[in-house]
């Protein structure tokens, strides 16, 4: 139970991170709309040279198909590019620590972990990583990854709008995302974050005298690298890797609690201002209340779960912040499925890895930048078309008439995530690689391979694992999840839009989906499609964990 400072942190945050997702979507909608601007000057002629290296032209349109294509090919590239410089980081600069190539599976899990905005950390960075590694293969697909979640919910609310005729361009979306969204709230960011403490130097390690060593002689080496930098990225793109393997629970990478408060807002802003973007970009700001409303009750019941039951925290809190800011960065980082960690989960009571389940399986909480806004549009179809059967009126949309393809491919959307995330979790325990790493045949060891499978589709990336699960089985089989966990329903959803894109628009007054009323139907739609999903798994799990613990 929390006390009354501590709800008033959380309405703080909280509302911090409101007010700036309000106050950043204009300007996110005129990047879109290419809208000129003061950066114009400064940025036009790198965009164009961008455009013109990579034979991309900037006035052609795309359909969702094209699209789609484009953003899968440009991550394609980018693995593979990743893949090479993990594999062969030995013989490359920038390694003053001389780091040998990661192993081929594991880079394998790292290239696609990355770039599909996961970063499920099977590796230590500091004890595996040269800054070459850290800055292009982990730091640069982080910038690449989060631009990709982001065109992708752009591209999907212009299909929905009204009079639309394409998805527009992604290489420019991409493009802009990165020089006039990404780089510019980084290097804020950035430099908010070493004024705070955090390191950011090419330096190499150090080696020093510990106190303990003045008459003994022990020494202590001091790991640091471009540790700001990537915070920065990592959080507001919702990413999640961190320079250290400890993640935000080393003291290098979050050394206050000033650092955690902020670390939390950042992971909050983007998804926060896209529930704002997507009302910009149809026209209909109104249609943005159902999105934040929802977002922010699914979170606010998160939150309950974690926090109501009066349970002992175990060993592994992070005393630098306390068990409050663990709890709740826990909630934050598995609602908009950023993944990063600033203690141990197996410090965790039953509750709060309920909690994070449910943000990770939701995924709308208010999710990733991008795709969260994507999922929770999704409810809102699920929800429309399930009202208009109870009333007996043809289900509609923002004046469109939702047809049976539309619910198909929604729930083909809705469908893939429980079927990438049960089959390999029941083929974990059937081969035995569950075993191999520790996880028992009970109830903690069930909850961490369902949890690791859970994180990595829901392109998550917090696990319990770690590093243990650096195996043949767990790279591989989780690198599968995490592809077709982001690639699979972004297509899927690209193919609704794209298939409403000309579509007769009703003039007629329907469903009023901006009202509190369906709010409330939406939030309950959605919690009872995911715990019909998925509560014999949550059961078998961390909720017999609490009532064994009980």
């Amino acid at each position: 139970m929390i006390d009354a400072y501590q709800a008033l942190l959380v309405v703080v945050i909280l509302g911090s991170a409101i007010l700036a997702g309000w106050l950043l979507a204009p300007y996110v909608v005129r990047v879109y709309a290419r809208a000129p601007g003061r950066l114009d000057r400064l940025l036009n002629p790198v965009e164009k040279a961008i455009y013109r290296v990579v034979g991309a032209d900037p006035a052609h349109t795309m359909g969702w198909k094209e699209y789609f294509l484009a953003a899968l090919y440009v991550n394609l590239v980018q693995m593979a590019i990743a893949f090479v410089i993990l594999t062969y980081q030995g013989i490359l600069p920038l390694n003053p620590q001389h780091f040998l190539g990661l192993r081929w599976d594991l880079a394998f899990n790292t290239a696609i972990s990355i770039a599909t905005n996961t970063n499920l950390q099977h590796y230590n960075g500091e004890f595996q990583l040269s800054y070459l590694s850290q800055m292009t293969a982990i730091q640069f697909l982080q910038f690449t990854s989060a631009a990709t979640g982001i065109c992708a919910a752009v591209a999907f609310a212009r299909g929905l709008t009204s009079g639309a005729k394409s998805m527009g361009n992604f290489y420019v979306d991409f493009v802009r995302s990165i020089t006039r969204i990404l780089i510019p709230l980084c290097l804020v960011a950035a430099i908010i974050l070493v004024w705070m403490g955090i390191p950011q130097t090419l330096g190499g390690y150090d080696k020093v005298t510990t106190l303990e060593g003045i008459t003994s002689g022990a020494t202590q080496i001091i790991r640091l690298g471009p540790v700001a930098s990537l915070v920065s990225i990592m959080q507001i793109g919702t990413n999640g890797g961190g320079y250290y393997g400890a993640n935000s629970a080393n003291p290098f990478q979050n050394p206050t609690p000033a650092t955690d408060i902020f670390e939390i807002f950042l992971m909050l802003l983007m998804p926060t201002t896209l529930c704002f973007v997507y009302g910009g970009i149809l026209g209909k700001k109104s249609e943005t209340r159902p999105i934040l409303f929802a977002a922010y009750a699914l979170f606010a019941i998160d939150l309950i779960i974690a926090f109501i039951p009066n349970v002992s925290l175990g060993a592994g809190i992070e005393t630098r912040v306390g068990g409050f800011f663990s709890q709740f960065w826990i909630v934050v980082t598995t609602a908009v499925t950023t993944g990063s960690i600033n203690t141990t989960l197996s410090a965790m009571p039953p509750f709060v890895i309920i909690s994070a389940f449910m943000g990770m399986l939701i995924q709308a909480t208010p999710g990733g930048k991008g795709v969260g806004l994507m999922y929770m549009v999704m409810y809102v179809i699920i929800t429309v078309f399930i009202v208009g059967l109870m009333s007996g009126r043809t289900p509609e949309y923002l004046g469109f008439k939702i047809t049976s393809r539309d619910v198909k491919l929604v729930m083909i959307a809705f469908l893939i995530h429980p079927l990438i995330i049960l089959v390999p979790t029941i083929l974990a325990f059937a081969t035995g690689a569950a075993g191999a790493v520790g996880a028992g045949l009970n109830a903690t060891g069930f909850t961490q391979v369902f949890y690791e499978f859970t994180s990595a589709a829901a392109n998550n990336g917090s696990d319990y694992l770690g590093a243990s699960a650096n195996t043949l089985f767990f790279n591989v089989s989780t690198a599968v999840v995490m592809f077709l966990g982001r690639y699979a329903p972004i297509g899927v959803l690209l193919a609704l839009a794209g298939s409403i894109i000309g579509r007769k628009r009703s003039t007629e007054v329907g469903l009023k989906t901006d009202s509190l009323v369906f709010t409330a139907v939406l939030v309950a739609s959605i919690l009872v499609l995911v715990v019909l999903t998925f509560f014999p798994f949550l059961a078998l799990g961390p909720i017999l964990s609490y009532f064994q613990g009980a």
